[in-house]
C-alpha cells in the first residue's frame, strides 16, 4: 500500500476559501486590475493562494513581503531623509495599484514596543500620504493572520483560535446586509447619541455626518457601521472595558472626559503614555469614528483591533483622524479605537438616538435592526 502523503499548508481549503473572497468580493478585483499584496509574516502558501485567485480573475498581482523584527530595526534607527525617500518610492507604486491587500501575522504584538515614541511619531507622519492613496483611491482590504501569540491572548489554543478565525473570516456578510441597511439610514437621519453605562454618561451629535457600512470590503473581519461626533459635540465621560494595544505598548481601563468635544482628561493603567499619544498633535484629543460592532462570533477582546472593533454588542469610539466619508474633518496622526462592551456579561449598557432605545446590553431593539443580533446567527 502506498504511503499517505501528510496533508500540507497548501493543501487547506480554508486558504484558498479566504483568498476566494478578498479577491472576488472584497476588493472585487476584475481583469487587468492591479493588487498590492502586503504580507506581514504570514505563511508563504497564503500569499501564493492569493496571486492565484487573483490571475483567476484575470488581475494583475504584486507582492510586498514584510517581516516584524526587520521592521523594527528600520525603524529604530530611520532618519527623515531614509523616510522619506521610502514614502517616494512606495506613493509612486500605490499609485499604479487598484486595489491593495494587507495580510498581518505576527510573532510578537509588541515588537515595536520600544522603537522611541517620537520615531513612531514620524514614520507616521512620513508614511500618511501612502495610507491617504491606499484608502482614498483604492479599493483595499486588511486583515490579521492566525499566530500562536493571538491564539494566547485569546486563551485559546492554537487549532481551536485557527478553527475560530477562518469562521469569523468567512463570514457570509451578504446576511448582514439589510440591518446594516438600516442601521445606516437610521444614522443618517439621527442628531444626538447617547451612550450610558458601568463608568460611562457621554453625549454628542452625528447630525449631517452620514454613516458607512463595513461588511466584509474594508477589514476582514467585519461587522460595523461607524459615523463621527460632530468634532466640538461630545460631552461626559466613558470608560473603556476591553483592553487595547497601541504603538505596541498595552493599555487597560482607559477613562476619557469630555469638554467641548476635547479630552481633557485621561487615565489608565498607563496614564504618561497615554497622555503622550493624545498630546501627538492638536487632533488626537477629538474624536474621529463612533461605531457599533456586531460580528456574531466575535465576543471577547484579543488585543487585536481588528477582532475587538467588531465584537458583538460592542462600540468604539476614536480618538484622532476622522475618514474623509462619514467624518467630521478632524486630523491627526492618531487614529485609535477604544472598545466598549455593552452585552449584560460586560457589564451592560444602553445606547440611544434622538431619546429612543436602540441597544441595551447589547442587543439591538427596533426591530428592522434585530437581524443583526447573535441570536439570529448559529456558528456553522
Amino acid at each position: 500500500m502506498a504511503a499517505v502523503e501528510p496533508l500540507t499548508l497548501m493543501q487547506d481549503a480554508r486558504f484558498h476559501k479566504l483568498a476566494e473572497l478578498l479577491i472576488g468580493y472584497s476588493t472585487r478585483l476584475k481583469r487587468n486590475e492591479t493588487v498590492l499584496i502586503e504580507a506581514f509574516d504570514i505563511p508563504d502558501e497564503m500569499t501564493i493562494a492569493l496571486i492565484r485567485a487573483a490571475r483567476k480573475v484575470g488581475a494583475i498581482p504584486f507582492t510586498q513581503i514584510q517581516r516584524g523584527r526587520v521592521s523594527r530595526e528600520l525603524a529604530l534607527n530611520a532618519t527623515e531623509r531614509q523616510l522619506n525617500l521610502t514614502a517616494i518610492h512606495e506613493l509612486a507604486r500605490m499609485k499604479k495599484m487598484d486595489a491593495y491587500i494587507g495580510l498581518r501575522g505576527s510573532n510578537n504584538i509588541t515588537e515595536l514596543s520600544d522603537v522611541p515614541a517620537e520615531q513612531m511619531k514620524l514614520l507616521a507622519k512620513k508614511m500618511r500620504p501612502v495610507q491617504d492613496q491606499r484608502v482614498k483611491k483604492t479599493n483595499w482590504v486588511v486583515l490579521r493572520w492566525p499566530t500562536p501569540s493571538m491564539a494566547q491572548l485569546a486563551g485559546m489554543s492554537t487549532e481551536a483560535f485557527e478553527d475560530f478565525y477562518f469562521d469569523v473570516c468567512t463570514l457570509d456578510y451578504r446576511k448582514l446586509q439589510p440591518g446594516m441597511k438600516a442601521l445606516k439610514a437610521l444614522m443618517d437621519r439621527t442628531d444626538r447619541v447617547e451612550l450610558r453605562g458601568p463608568g460611562t454618561d457621554l453625549r454628542f451629535s452625528i447630525k449631517g455626518i452620514g454613516a458607512v457600512i463595513c461588511g466584509g470590503d474594508r477589514n476582514i473581519p467585519d461587522g460595523e457601521v461607524f459615523s463621527c461626533p460632530v468634532r466640538n459635540s461630545v460631552e461626559g465621560y466613558i470608560s473603556f472595558n476591553a483592553p487595547t494595544i497601541y504603538q505596541s505598548i498595552g493599555f487597560d481601563g482607559i477613562r476619557l472626559e469630555f469638554r467641548d468635544g476635547k479630552i481633557v482628561d485621561a487615565v489608565s493603567n498607563q496614564t504618561e503614555k497615554l497622555n503622550k499619544i493624545l498630546d501627538a498633535d492638536a487632533g488626537a484629543r477629538y474624536i474621529g469614528e463612533f461605531s457599533l460592532g456586531f460580528n456574531p462570533y466575535i465576543l471577547h477582546p484579543m488585543r487585536d483591533i481588528l477582532f475587538d472593533e467588531k465584537i458583538a454588542g460592542s462600540f468604539h469610539f476614536t480618538p484622532g483622524q476622522a475618514y474623509e466619508d462619514a467624518g467630521n474633518g478632524n486630523r491627526s496622526q492618531v487614529h485609535w479605537d477604544m472598545v466598549n462592551i455593552q452585552r449584560a456579561d460586560y457589564g451592560g449598557g444602553e445606547v440611544l438616538f434622538d431619546n429612543k432605545l436602540i441597544r441595551r446590553d447589547g442587543e439591538f431593539v427596533p426591530k428592522e435592526l434585530r437581524s443583526l443580533n447573535r441570536s439570529n446567527f448559529v456558528k456553522r
